[in-house]
């Protein structure tokens, strides 16, 4: 038994591990020898993850247990009291304090000869480059939104004259008992957006029910969040890890129930609807980065074939994991390389377009705003002064505004890429 800061030799330390790259496997296809495999996972490699929740905490320990040498982590989260039970490279006293900065501080004091750097802030803040240097990604991300971006980033990011620019990405994702975990090489297999379709959906409601007849406490809340907020407070981001933001949507929510008669609104649902909060379990995310850390080693040492390309695991009332191929989606707005074929209605207004992308589960948008396809805005949540002059658009027909076969681009905040689509009315 080795106390933290006794040396321990790679030999001894990864003496398991080497009986795995010590010899070929039967399905191995270009493996370059143990001592190669070795040196590259040890030295060479660098990988990123992004998250240090739940997930990505399993994951760091595992990384760094497995072998990895060079390891970055990423995540703007600070940590609360509520994360302990689960995320146990923190302690009481890392309360308040960034999540990134406190994992990487803890894997390099029990793991020496591991280098964890840390990196306090938003993924959309870091350019190409930084994404660039990587050559394994993973992703143990609780937000639909965030795992999109990165996604359609590294799409983004190919140059077939470049092998290097290919960052191979793995997403680990976990609700409950239940959980997932995939391979994606970008613009080869099917990518994030091409299985957003399969998620659990979220709750969505029609604009123009939280806008005119709210009937249920969360379209009051859903009112203060998606239409009041952008209006009353353009110039801040709603920040739902705010007490202060969560607090203020609730006023707003509990007066605009009262003055329909509407009963329900509590500060524990204003926050579990703007945050669609989701069970997290130990657990669950321990057999999910476990499996996304083997993929991860497969693919920096070739010592076995990678997942081809899902695995699903249900922990519900028994242990169930099944793995197949998840096909590309031709039709995908970020792999497939195509605008959106859409059949719209003739007599359809634009705010019952608008209405109809809303619930649909492949996109998964908000409040789409639209623009032609030289960028002159056909509607528009903001700015103001856009927002009124485009106003009037909804209630005219989009036959009206678009010739058929023209395309249009939609925006939404849930949308890391401008959405092409092409009508043909119907």
């Amino acid at each position: 038994m080795h106390s933290v800061g006794d040396y321990v030799s790679d030999e001894s330390r990864y003496a398991a591990i080497n009986k795995l790259l010590d010899r070929e496997g039967p399905l191995t296809d270009g493996y370059q020898g143990a001592e190669a495999a070795k040196d590259f996972l040890r030295h060479q490699c660098k990988i990123l993850v992004i998250g240090a929740g739940g997930l990505g905490c399993e994951i760091l320990q595992d990384l760094a247990l497995t072998g990895f040498g060079n390891i970055h982590v990423i995540d703007m989260d600070t940590i609360d009291i509520s994360n302990l039970n689960r995320q146990f490279l923190f302690r009481e006293a890392d309360v308040g304090k960034s999540k990134a900065e406190c994992a990487a501080a803890f894997i390099n004091k029990r793991v020496p000869g591991v280098k964890v750097t840390a990196h306090h802030s938003k993924i959309q803040d870091h350019p190409d480059s930084f994404y660039m240097q990587f050559n394994i990604i993973i992703a143990g991300l609780d937000s639909v939104s965030a795992r999109r971006w990165i996604n359609a980033k590294l799409v983004e990011m190919v140059d077939m004259e470049n092998p290097e620019s290919l960052k191979p990405l793995i997403d680990g994702g976990t609700e409950g008992f239940k959980g997932q975990s995939r391979v994606i090489l970008p613009t080869i297999s099917s990518c994030y957006e091409c299985s957003l379709d399969i998620h659990t959906p979220p709750t969505a409601f029609p604009i123009c029910t939280i806008a005119n007849t709210p009937r249920l406490p969360e379209h009051c809340i859903e009112w203060a969040s998606v239409l009041e907020w952008p209006r009353l407070r353009k110039d801040v981001k709603l920040d739902t890890d705010d007490p202060d933001h969560i607090q203020w949507l609730y006023d707003k929510a509990a007066t605009r129930a009262a003055a329909f008669n509407i009963e329900g609104v509590t500060w524990a649902l204003t926050q579990g609807v703007v945050k669609n909060i989701i069970p997290a379990i130990a657990s669950t995310n321990a057999i999910i980065a476990a499996s996304c850390c083997n993929e991860a080693f497969k693919i920096a040492t070739s010592c076995a074939p990678m997942l081809n390309n899902y695995m699903l695991y249900n922990g519900n009332d028994s242990l169930y994991t099944f793995t197949w191929e998840y096909e590309k989606r031709p039709d995908c707005p970020v792999c497939g390389g195509e605008s959106m074929e859409v059949d719209v209605k003739r007599d359809w207004t634009l705010e019952q377009l608008m209405e109809w992308l809303s619930v649909q589960q492949k996109l998964l948008v908000k409040r789409p705003g639209f623009m032609y396809a030289t960028g002159e805005p056909l509607f528009m949540w903001g700015p103001p002064q856009i927002h009124e002059q485009t106003k009037p658009n909804l209630e005219k027909r989009v036959s009206d505004l678009v010739p058929e076969g023209e395309e249009i681009l939609v925006t939404d905040p849930n949308l890391p890429f401008n959405l092409t689509i092409r009508m043909t009315y119907v």
